[in-house]
């Protein structure tokens, strides 16, 4: 069956990515505002009978979702077989349970919204904290593609004795796991609280990383206040300064700036989000 992909205002390089590993067709679509700030969009491409791919990631969400809301919609009228939505970025993670009284479970709302307009949905990591998969909200087929071993290879290719960082015990799991695939070392920092305001960081077996290129991983970079706190230790510790990667480039206000500022010497990010940290390329995880 033939493919048809849209890229949504800011995912054009990355859609056309995706047509050229598919043999897709790059579908077009006019979209524009009204005077009065309404959405139009107007597809311009025959979608009958073919499988529709809409290809939006969903940082800043708000404004996006009307036009795909509007061009899943019309797709669907115009007699597309179905249509799939790739968000390398999935918004609306976060508030998973409630917090404080009155708030509302919008992780689970988003879902349910998305799930009624679009018959599956292809992401890269979300953040599943109190989930265990996405099917616990979302009621259409997901794809989950992972970034961990795309961020280790990066590594294994470029980084010179690595030395892969944990910010904290909670940071583990996930990068034991690339540390393991990059062939690296790692190490976990701990933290150990004297009182609500003292808390020291301790950093196991500094002196015998002293010749190694400490490596900073997450999964999404935001405020980067916790990057920012471990440059911090490391440059006390007297380590060399760190390279960062990060998934997701969401990078609230200054975050980038502020990282490099506090003693990175890089900053690198997967194109889940366009960015110009984006150097590891996570498009084959979207095929379809």
């Amino acid at each position: 069956m033939k493919k048809i992909f849209f890229a949504l205002p800011e995912n054009e390089k990355l859609t056309l990515q995706l047509i050229q590993k598919e043999q897709g067709e790059n579908g077009q679509v006019e979209i524009r505002k009204f005077p009065d700030g309404e959405t139009y969009i107007r597809i311009l491409s025959d979608v009958r009978d073919k499988e529709v791919f809409l290809v939006c990631t969903l940082h800043q969400p708000d404004n996006k979702i009307v036009p795909l809301f509007f061009l899943a919609k019309t797709a669907k009228e115009m007699g597309a077989k179905s249509v799939s939505l790739i968000a390398p970025y999935l918004a609306y993670m976060r508030q998973d349970t409630i917090f404080n009284p009155g708030e509302g479970v919008t992780s689970t709302y988003f879902a349910s919204f998305i799930s009624s307009f679009v018959n599956r949905l292809i992401t890269i990591d979300p953040h599943l904290h109190r989930r265990s998969t996405l099917a616990e909200i979302y009621s259409i087929p997901t794809k989950m593609g992972h970034a961990a071993a795309l961020i280790s290879l990066y590594i294994k290719n470029n980084i010179k004795k690595p030395l892969l960082i944990g910010p904290d015990m909670e940071s583990e799991q996930w990068v034991s796991e690339v540390a393991k695939n990059a062939n690296a070392p790692y190490i976990t920092l701990t933290k150990i609280r004297h009182g609500d305001r003292n808390v020291t960081v301790s950093i196991p077996q500094v002196e015998q990383y002293n010749n190694h290129t400490p490596v900073l991983v997450d999964d999404i970079i935001s405020t980067g206040r916790t990057l920012i706190e471990t440059i911090l230790h490391l440059k006390k510790a007297g380590m060399q300064p760190p390279i960062c990667i990060g998934v997701h480039a969401v990078f609230a206000g200054n975050a980038y700036q502020e990282i490099l500022k506090s003693g990175a010497k890089e900053v690198i990010t997967c194109n889940t989000i366009p960015h110009q940290s984006n150097k590891i390329d996570i498009s084959d995880l979207l095929l379809s």
